[in-house]
This record gives structure tokens, C-alpha cells and sequence, in this order.
């Protein structure tokens, strides 16, 4: 397995954006985790996500990631990775 930080992201309060990240290969099987940097004064889940995938090419995978601000503050996260399998 193979771990590690693909990109630092922000959204604002109520706002939801995406972000894709490419070229990755169709055989490995990615895990994706988006963890808040942002302290919450409140309790609760500050972010959620959903990730897509696209076939750019015939062995190549861009994956879209949405993440939705569940607050009204702005949240900055990490979106990191697993690969299950190499």
C-alpha cells in the first residue's frame, strides 16, 4: 500500500467546488480522504465529498473530487490517498 497528500484545498462557508487530479493508472485501486486543517469551534462534520472518475485515456483515470462546506466559515483540508494495490 501507498500512502500520501495530493493537494491542500479551501472552501469557502455553504460553497462547493471540485478539483481533479489526472493521469492515474486504471489498475490501482485509490482510496480518497479529505481531512479538515481548519479547528472547528462547533461539533459536527465541517466537510463531505464525493469523488468521480473519468477514462482519459485507455489505461489512465482523472479523478474529480467535489467537496461541499457543511459550514459557514470558511474549512481548508488535505485530500490524501491510499493505494490499495500497485
Amino acid at each position: 500500500m501507498q500512502i500520501g497528500k495530493q493537494f491542500d484545498g479551501k472552501v469557502d462557508g455553504g460553497q462547493t467546488l471540485s478539483w481533479s487530479t489526472v493521469n492515474w493508472p486504471d489498475q490501482w485501486y485509490v482510496v480518497w480522504n479529505l481531512v479538515p486543517k481548519t479547528a472547528s469551534t462547533d461539533t459536527g462534520p465541517q466537510i463531505e465529498w464525493e469523488v468521480a472518475v473519468e477514462r482519459t485515456v485507455s489505461a489512465k483515470l482523472t479523478y474529480w473530487i467535489t467537496v461541499k462546506n457543511l459550514r459557514t466559515t470558511q474549512v481548508e483540508f488535505e485530500a490524501r490517498y491510499a493505494i490499495l494495490n500497485l
